[in-house]
């Protein structure tokens, strides 16, 4: 009977975007989902399938109800999704997603043999220098471990004691235990390695292109493989310092996403919060208030300017940065000149040429 009651529910549905929200025999929110299509994600829920994980097979079958929330756009239910997880704490989502999973790679500077390694946790003004936090360890590790591999930093010493580790003897580590020219080295490559997490030099990347360039050219798949795999783990790591650093910057934006010919939604959006959303009609819409309302939203902000960014910050950010980066949306970013300016003809230009540039998808 419950399965009929479910199926009968998901048909009323609408083909939207939204959030749903699934409940156990108590009532109590099991689990959080987003979706494009409400009415077509959450009917997946009910059907048999031998491509579902075993977590999803184990949640439908204590699924006993639902509830929805609409919303206007994609990116407005990543929000929610987000906000809802955070608030209710679904036995679900959390078994999905563990917050162990948020880590930080830090560097110790002061040491004699300075070292890098992966902790769960920042402590503030300790000396070290930190990167992340980032929302995948398993993919940290797997980066931190190829770079330290392929440029044989695999030292099993902990300490500089003039005698080789047992890695040096396996060709795991280029002899920096041993002191002298391969300190050096290894020094080197760890500035590298700070620079290229910081965005700054991309040598250690293009120089694992080359490798897996050259394995492919000798056809040893197995290496070139394994050289494709850290590459896309660098590039995960390097990727969420984008958001980091964007995030840090405190911009004001202004987004403009339409949702079809006669209407469009409109975000004012700084650090990894929506400050304010509206719809509106496309042949209505007075420029020279809009220009007004903006200036008075983003005058009117009290949001922390604190430049850290927490991990209960990040997926928030993540989700902001990606729909920014997408072709749903267009927008651009108030100085703070156009903001302490008595005239609003720089906002007004930047407007005007948004709501001409409507997305591809309806033109």
């Amino acid at each position: 009977m419950i399965i009929i009651f479910l199926k009968e529910k998901v048909r009323s549905l609408p083909s939207t975007p939204g959030v749903y929200l699934m409940k156990d025999s108590q009532s109590t929110t099991i689990y959080v989902g987003k979706a494009k299509n409400l009415k077509r994600r959450v009917q997946s829920y009910f059907q048999q399938s031998k491509n579902h994980p075993q977590k999803i097979i184990k949640l439908a079958q204590n699924i006993r109800d639902f509830d929805f929330i609409l919303t206007d756009t994609e990116f407005e239910a990543f929000m929610l999704e987000c906000k809802l997880i955070r608030e209710r704490k679904p036995l679900f989502n959390k078994m999905m997603k563990s917050p162990q999973s948020y880590c930080y790679i830090v560097f110790e500077m002061n040491k004699s043999l300075r070292t890098f390694e992966i902790t769960n946790t920042k402590y503030e003004q300790d000396g070290r220098l930190y990167f992340g936090p980032y929302p995948s360890k398993n993919r940290v590790e797997q980066a931190i471990f190829g770079i330290k591999e392929s440029f044989k930093i695999l030292c099993s010493s902990n300490k500089k004691s003039n005698t080789p580790c047992l890695n040096y003897s396996l060709g795991l580590c280029i002899g920096m235990c041993r002191g002298g020219a391969a300190m050096e080295a290894y020094n080197e490559i760890l500035d590298n390695i700070i620079a290229l997490l910081s965005g700054m030099d991309m040598s250690i990347l293009e120089e694992m292109k080359k490798r897996m360039a050259a394995a492919s050219e000798n056809f040893d798949f197995e290496a070139a493989a394994k050289y494709r795999d850290r590459i896309e783990a660098i590039n995960f790591l390097i990727n969420k310092e984008k958001v980091i650093d964007f995030t840090k910057e405190n911009k004001y934006i202004v987004v403009l996403e339409y949702l079809s010919e006669e209407t469009f939604k409109l975000f004012l959006i700084k650090r990894n919060q929506i400050l304010y959303s509206e719809k509106f009609i496309t042949d209505r819409v007075a420029v020279v208030e809009l220009a007004n309302r903006i200036k008075n939203y983003f005058n009117q902000d009290t949001l922390s300017l604190t430049y850290e960014l927490s991990k209960d910050e990040i997926d928030e950010a993540q989700i902001i940065y990606r729909y920014l980066k997408s072709s749903h949306c267009r927008y651009f970013t108030l100085t703070n000149k156009w903001l302490q300016k008595k005239t609003n003809a720089n906002l007004e230009k930047a407007l005007i040429k948004l709501l001409n540039r409507k997305s591809p998808q309806l033109s």
